[in-house]
């Protein structure tokens, strides 16, 4: 089964618990995906997140409750799993622009969030090439230090603050404190410890021949593992890059014959060669199950 008809099972089983508390775990387990990499090759493919999907079709059935039968709004609030009255009153309004009772006495158009079919995704996305094919190759496990950092998948936050953690590596001189270097010249960013709210770390460091016995306060150390990484090399802006990464997620992976191992996910930024934001020399590494 491929990743557009995993992730339609995961559709399937949303549509059939709308009126019930739906865990992102729960969501995720129906596509066999962590809740993290689900989330995340949701987003990509649909450009907004499962939790969004989730609340626009309560909203949308909750609309045509309201057209089609005569419930009272809290009913409807308490079957689309809004706690209270202003809740769903609050969301409803926000979503549609006016108020669940002003909705019932008038006739607006307004857009529906229906089911969504990813078999349109796949055979939209199939052979779609925006970027060069990757290299599949192994990689030894490779050392890094550095500094970690907070982000998160929603509302694509990461790519915001992940261009200000590199700024802060570099104005703070933090690569001057690392030592026994492996790589110099070569930055590292690394996405790990996923959780399944969408939240993960980013680290910024350079890849050492060994740990120091002692690790500076505020520096993280971690290794890499080795195996076979997908390599997606980046010669553009920094747009280039998010929407390298964007591509991966939500045309290559889904389409290709390769699934992502669980771990880390890295960039390598050539710094002598790169003048941001113009111009990154970068490769992108996915790692893939064997």
């Amino acid at each position: 089964m491929d990743h557009y008809m995993r992730i339609q099972a995961a559709i399937n089983y949303v549509e059939q618990h709308l009126t019930e508390e739906l865990p992102i775990t729960e969501i995720a387990a129906q596509a066999h995906f962590s809740a993290f990499h689900f989330q995340r090759l949701f987003q990509a493919i649909c450009g907004f997140g499962v939790q969004e999907y989730v609340r626009k079709r309560r909203l949308s059935e909750a609309a045509i409750l309201l057209k089609e039968t005569g419930m009272n709004i809290l009913d409807i609030a308490i079957t689309y799993q809004y706690q209270s009255q202003e809740a769903f009153t609050r969301a409803f309004e926000k979503h549609f622009g006016m108020t669940p009772g002003k909705f019932r006495k008038s006739d607006p158009p307004i857009v529906y969030q229906t089911k969504m079919d990813f078999l349109t995704f796949r055979l939209k996305n199939k052979g779609e090439m925006k970027v060069n094919k990757p290299t599949i190759m192994m990689l030894d496990e490779i050392r890094i230090m550095g500094r970690s950092h907070k982000t998160s998948l929603h509302d694509e936050k990461y790519y915001e603050e992940i261009p200000g953690f590199y700024q802060a590596f570099g104005l703070n001189q933090d690569f001057m404190r690392i030592p026994d270097k492996a790589a110099p010249d070569m930055s590292y960013g690394i996405s790990c410890d996923f959780e399944n709210d969408g939240s993960f770390s980013f680290v910024v460091g350079e890849a050492v021949n060994s740990f120091p016995e002692a690790v500076p306060e505020g520096f993280v150390t971690m290794t890499l593992p080795a195996g076979k990484y997908a390599e997606f090399k980046v010669d553009g802006p920094v747009d280039q890059v998010q929407n390298t990464r964007r591509y991966i997620y939500g045309t290559w992976l889904p389409s290709s014959n390769y699934e992502r191992k669980e771990g880390p996910d890295f960039e390598v930024t050539d710094v002598c060669n790169s003048r941001y934001p113009d111009q990154m020399k970068m490769s992108i590494y996915i790692p893939l199950k064997s």
